[in-house]
């Protein structure tokens, strides 16, 4: 071999051992981020997951281009999509009981359906507010809603272990409102009506929304609510485990103490922070109740205790229905193969 073919032998030998050594940094940079996301999302799905939703809840969309689930909540594998011409391949499909119940979106039993493919029923509303579910028996094969016990369980928020959330509670003695409401669907058979017109008599209550005559934007609700030390957590239906986002967002995301009725003082313990509401069942009436209310509002003491889960809980709301879709793949593998809901009437008002 001469000293030239000996030198480029020598190059060649250099250069493929510099080849190896980027291939092996970047297949274990491969492995480790998928590690990392294993850490993040122990039940990650292993192979793609496609998805489809087949009409947004309340004609609202966003958008789902690009691989939405990684990007935005670190979810691998797990691909999204409106697109109903993509049917026949989806390993999921997703539909939002409203739309079906007022026959704005069609079932597509005209299509033929994969034998692997799943349907899923959801609803982020209360059973009375879920009619013409007789129809739908003998189709769906997971559940999807608010509800612990749904094959898919997305509630409107949850608790989370560490401080940190910084609502202004400080602030509470300057706050120019004792009590505030929300409400734009007003009836008065519901339980909540019963108790505001009872409660009104003896505390001073500020009323806004649709029924009051007083809407508020989205801008500006936040604020409105964060002048009052309490707000009115009062839900539509007292069902199980339907604690909606009048407890999550409008109170804790405002900084006001929460009146909770709903279900029971148990189910807000097991789902709420420690110490941070006043549930409305724990008094003989609403004349205790207001009496509470005021103790409470000029003892700044008595009142800051209701804030002292910051030191040690925060909380996580839900509004991107992308968020919820995702939450699928991470339970993909652990979902029943073959379940179908023959009544799922029956299951909704269990």
């Amino acid at each position: 071999m001469t000293p030239s073919e000996s030198r480029a032998f020598l190059l060649l030998l250099v250069l493929l051992t510099i080849l190896s050594f980027l291939s092996s940094l970047l297949y274990y940079s491969f492995l480790d981020q998928n590690l990392h996301l294993q850490e993040c999302h122990p039940d990650v799905p292993q192979r793609n997951i496609s998805i489809l939703l087949w009409h947004w809840p309340f004609g609202r969309s966003y958008s789902l281009d690009g691989d939405k689930c990684l990007q935005m909540y670190n979810i691998s594998n797990c691909f999204l999509s409106d697109n109903i011409s993509t049917f026949s391949s989806a390993d999921v499909v997703v539909f939002h009981h409203q739309e079906l119940s007022i026959g704005l979106s069609p079932l597509p039993l005209h299509l033929e359906r994969p034998a692997s493919q799943h349907w899923v029923w959801m609803s982020m509303e209360p059973p009375v507010n879920n009619a013409n579910l007789t129809q739908l028996n003998g189709l769906f094969n997971l559940t999807m809603s608010y509800r612990r016990d749904a094959d898919i369980s997305i509630p409107y928020g949850k608790t989370v272990l560490g401080g940190g959330n910084k609502l202004g509670f400080q602030a509470a003695p300057n706050r120019s409102c004792l009590v505030s409401w929300v409400v734009s669907r007003y009836h008065p058979h519901q339980a909540r009506a019963g108790v505001y017109q009872s409660l009104k008599k003896y505390i001073p209550i500020e009323v806004y929304g649709r029924w009051s005559k007083k809407p508020l934007s989205d801008k500006k609700l936040l604020p409105t609510i964060a002048k009052c030390l309490f707000y009115l957590s009062f839900e539509n239906s007292k069902s199980k485990d339907y604690i909606s986002e009048k407890l999550w967002r409008n109170a804790f995301q405002a900084g006001a103490i929460p009146v909770v009725l709903g279900p029971s003082r148990a189910t807000y313990e097991a789902l709420a922070p420690p110490g941070s509401f006043i549930h409305v069942d724990d008094f003989r009436d609403t004349v205790q109740l207001a009496a509470h209310l005021k103790h409470q509002a000029a003892d700044r003491q008595a009142y800051e205790k209701y804030f002292q889960w910051h030191h040690t809980h925060r909380i996580k709301t839900f509004t991107d229905w992308r968020e919820r879709l995702c939450q699928i793949c991470l339970k993909y593998s652990s979902l029943p193969a073959n379940r179908v809901y023959q009544d799922l009437e029956s299951w909704v008002n269990s």
